[in-house]
């Protein structure tokens, strides 16, 4: 089984780092790109950082948080909504309300998912993925 090429928004190093360990430990990741803004998310999904190569189709997952150093994870979430974007979208945030989850699936996003308590279901959605036995995506459940 490959490893589930995944993109992460998030500006808190710790728990970029956290997260990064985890996932590589218990959900087979390989992290292909990070971003600690929506800036920063955006070049990178979209080629725009002067590279001239957009990197969205090289992703299988991209996690993102909501509240950034700068921007927002909506915009991300909008920007690979607009550019029509294959890989799956989850967020992980500790604002997991019913608003801002039903916002993220208005944008895309396949699943919600709160820091403080919903880690582990993070971790066996990426086995699922890898496995074949997740959700479709846009399948919120």
């Amino acid at each position: 089984m490959s490893p589930l090429r995944t993109f992460i928004v998030e500006d808190n190093k710790v728990i970029y780092d956290n997260l990064v360990s985890t996932l590589q430990e218990l959900a087979n990741v390989e992290v292909v790109g990070h971003a600690r803004n929506e800036t920063e998310a955006v070049n990178w999904l979209t080629g725009a950082a002067g590279t001239g190569e957009a990197e969205g189709d090289r992703f299988d997952l991209m996690i993102v948080d909501i509240f950034l150093l700068t921007g927002s994870g909506l915009g991300v979430l909008k920007a690979a909504q607009d550019a029509g974007l294959p890989g799956r979208r989850v967020v992980l945030t500790n604002y997991a309300t019913p608003d801002i989850r039903k916002r993220c699936a208005q944008l895309g996003a396949d699943r919600v998912f709160d820091k403080s308590c919903e880690l582990e279901d993070l971790i066996s959605y990426c086995e699922r993925i890898s496995d074949g036995t997740a959700t479709a995506p846009g399948d919120l459940h």
